[in-house]
């Protein structure tokens, strides 16, 4: 069975997240726990923590395919100390909201050299703050999210991913999203080399450790690494390819998150996949 939503809000609280999650007719759903732009926000109060959990239960919603993502501002691979210790506390904050509101995983970005550290120094730092972070924590996995490479990003190749998995220590709470917009735009032609590119990623990453989807298209073509999101259908990705996706048993039973830049056109998107399956 395909779980399908999108990223929605929560503003005024993330007990509203279910509800607008419900308003379109999804089955699963992504939010931000805390506002993405700031360092540090208020605690979650008890009562937005018994709200969320009480909507996500008449909604239907369970931890399996509630997908969280982390501060845009946190970069697990700062080259300088300064901003690795402030991406660390935030991303431990992050995974410790996780574990209140009872859900399971948390997505990230993985971060940046920002061109003043190598790649595999960046990828050993990445790996240094999820092994910390997971220390301190519990129940909660950490879910790498593949990049389009661009600028500085890391983890926009299956082996920077791999590299970062290998140096984890609990293999157990670590794992991958990838957003299909970002691995078309790193190079991977979902489109017409769809087989091709699973099998890689089955062979370097391994499909035990995808823990959920971005679905998006791409105003970008394949390998400029330029990371544009576009309407399924609107952009550069055929639409066979997201009937293949829809029809591909490898991605039952997680979330598959809509990041798609019209949020008014998110119920129809919704649809329409589940017509594909």
């Amino acid at each position: 069975m395909k779980y399908i939503g999108a990223h929605v809000a929560a503003s005024g609280g993330v007990e509203n997240a279910p509800l607008n999650a419900h308003k379109i007719g999804a089955n699963a759903f992504a939010l931000f726990t805390k506002n993405q732009r700031q360092w540090v926000s208020a605690p979650l109060s008890d009562t937005s923590i018994k709200l969320f959990k009480e909507r996500c239960e008449e909604y239907g919603f369970s931890a399996d395919v509630i997908l969280p993502h982390d501060s845009y501002l946190i970069n697990l691979g700062h080259p300088e100390q300064e901003g690795l210790e402030k991406s660390r506390v935030a991303f431990l904050d992050e995974m410790q909201r996780c574990e209140q509101l009872g859900l399971k995983i948390l997505n990230f970005h993985p971060g940046s050299h920002l061109k003043q550290i190598s790649l595999e120094e960046c990828l050993d730092r990445v790996a240094e703050s999820i092994n910390m972070t997971l220390d301190k924590t519990k129940g909660v996995t950490a879910v790498i999210e593949d990049t389009a490479g661009q600028g500085s990003n890391v983890g926009f190749q299956f082996e920077q991913l791999k590299y970062i998995i290998d140096r984890v220590e609990d293999k157990t709470r670590v794992g991958v999203c990838i957003d299909t917009c970002h691995t078309y735009t790193a190079g991977y032609d979902l489109v017409e080399d769809y087989d091709n590119v699973m099998n890689q990623f089955r062979n370097i990453v391994g499909f035990e450790y995808l823990k959920g989807i971005h679905l998006n298209d791409s105003k970008k073509a394949l390998g400029t690494h330029v990371d544009r999101h576009d309407s399924i259908g609107k952009g550069l990705m055929d639409i066979k390819f997201f009937k293949r996706l829809m029809q591909d048993s490898r991605f039952d039973n997680m979330p598959i998150i809509l990041e798609t830049p019209n949020e008014e056109l998110w119920a129809d998107e919704i649809t329409m996949l589940h017509s594909f399956e």
